[in-house]
């Protein structure tokens, strides 16, 4: 039987007062990829905001059966949640290694800190490259590889990740989809993944909630989603 590592019930949050979600609810497999799709302001990033409590929330989440929207941002990551947010968020005038350094923040494993330090290198050998270079210099899709990076460095259980295509050359979004499946199979990292390119996401994730103006409306196996004519004729352009 499938274990469930998020459940999320009758959610609602925004900003000030304006509410964004209306009673969402959604369940995330432990091990899977899942994406979440939607048009511009449809509330995806809102949900993975919601989720590191770093908005204000009514209703139920619980990861690993603990009930957590009452926690602190911190807290929840601590007991492993990662969130890579769209714009990527390095610290530009640190050095790569520096920023992979500040991933592992809460973790005093030091030894196998060093060595998830080089098994991030070997996921994306173009950081260590870089690993002495400033992160503001690096490229988009550089930058990109070293926010995921410097996530996984926590040792998460559940990565969240907001537009890792945006502004990137579309060779480099499949090399970056490739590693997050490599990583998911691997190191058994569960995925939550907010995406645009809708056929993308689909193809990697298992898992697909189709989100409009804060409400789902429509869930199921990927391989269902792209088989549904709104979504075809809505997302994926035929």
């Amino acid at each position: 039987m499938s274990r469930m590592l998020l459940e999320v019930k009758d959610l609602f949050a925004g900003y000030a007062a304006t509410e964004v979600l209306h009673g969402l609810s959604m369940k995330i497999e432990e091990g899977s990829i899942t994406t979440l799709l939607g048009a511009n302001g449809a509330g995806k990033t809102t949900t993975l905001r919601a989720l590191c409590k770093m908005i204000k929330v009514r209703g139920q989440i619980l990861f690993d059966g603990q009930a957590i929207e009452g926690k602190a941002t911190e807290d929840i990551v601590r007991l492993g949640v990662a969130h890579v947010p769209d714009g990527r968020g390095t610290f530009g005038s640190l050095s790569t290694e520096e920023n992979l350094q500040l991933g592992s923040y809460t973790r005093k494993d030091k030894h196998e800190v060093a060595l998830d330090q080089e098994k991030m290198y070997s996921y994306f050998p173009r950081l260590k490259e870089r690993r002495n270079q400033q992160a503001g210099t690096l490229s988009g899709g550089e930058q990109q590889m070293l926010a995921i990076a410097r996530a996984l460095m926590l040792r998460p259980r559940l990565l969240l990740l907001d537009e890792p295509s945006f502004g990137l050359a579309p060779l480099i979004v499949r090399e970056i989809f490739d590693i997050m499946q490599t990583i998911n199979q691997n190191d058994k990292v569960t995925i939550l993944l907010v995406e645009q390119n809708a056929a993308m996401a689909l193809d990697l994730a298992k898992y697909a909630y189709l989100l409009e103006t804060g409400k789902l409306v429509l869930s199921g196996l990927s391989e269902d989603l792209k088989q549904d004519q709104a979504v075809r004729r809505s997302y994926l352009g035929h």
